[in-house]
């Protein structure tokens, strides 16, 4: 029976190794997109959890990266999820590969690297960077995020946001400005995950786009920690 057990193990490894060697690039991100979202939601003082259930979409840029010390140039890739259905009251849907270039997140040092996780919050938000580039803070209003369970998600500064931006970098969660940077859809590695040419927009409005299985994950973690959308504009409708 150990050896079944053994000969089991190692043949499940062997596999695992022969599907992640077949991925690409933008594939494998957005497994990591998962992966990064899973560690965030399992940190004690993380995103209040009223918030991301009242949040219509997530962007999840796993290791964004300054491209040299003291230039304040900073890039990332990684996906967009939003929930699908009328008013977007329904379950979270396919992602869609985003990037985010220029500005700077202030704080980083040399090559470290810091995962960063955007909450929409309105479909304002959701418009504007499903059309086009979107400069933070001047075409769309961002602001740093609460951190906590106790944290109040309710003053104006929470509500007047469109995005409410978080970061992780060396174990460190924190709320965090991104006014400067820009963030647009990377309809290229969005065709890399998909196997065909398809825009962000489809994607995300499309009604049969079906989930794929590097974004299995991600979808899987936000649908488990905010399964409805609780926002006030969705309660209304």
């Amino acid at each position: 029976m150990k050896r079944y057990l053994i000969v089991a193990a190692c043949l499940a490894v062997a596999a695992g190794a022969v599907y992640a060697a077949k991925l690409n690039k933008e594939q494998k991100r957005l497994e990591e997109c998962g992966v990064v979202m899973r560690e965030v939601l399992n940190i004690p003082d993380n995103i209040p959890h009223d918030l991301l259930e009242k949040a219509e979409c997530v962007i999840v840029i796993p290791s964004v990266k300054k491209l040299a010390f003291g230039i304040g140039a900073d890039y990332g890739r990684g996906a967009m999820v939003c929930r699908t259905g009328e008013h977007f009251r329904g379950p979270w849907g396919a992602p869609a590969m985003y990037a985010l270039e220029g500005g700077s997140v202030g704080f980083q040092i040399g090559g470290e690297a810091t995962d960063l996780i955007l909450l929409v919050m309105n479909g304002r938000g959701m418009d504007s960077i499903l059309s086009s580039k979107v400069k933070l803070g001047a075409d769309a209003s961002v602001a740093g995020g609460p951190k906590g369970r106790d944290a109040s998600a309710d003053t104006d500064a929470w509500m007047r946001a469109e995005i409410l931006s978080y970061s992780r970098s060396r174990g460190v969660f924190a709320g965090i400005s991104l006014e400067g940077s820009t963030i647009r859809p990377d309809d290229d590695a969005s065709a890399d995950v998909y196997g065909h040419s398809i825009k962000a927009k489809d994607i995300v409005r499309g009604q049969h786009t079906g989930v794929p299985s590097t974004g299995r994950n991600l979808v899987h973690v936000l649908q488990k920690s905010a399964p409805r959308n609780e926002s006030e504009r969705a309660s209304n409708q």
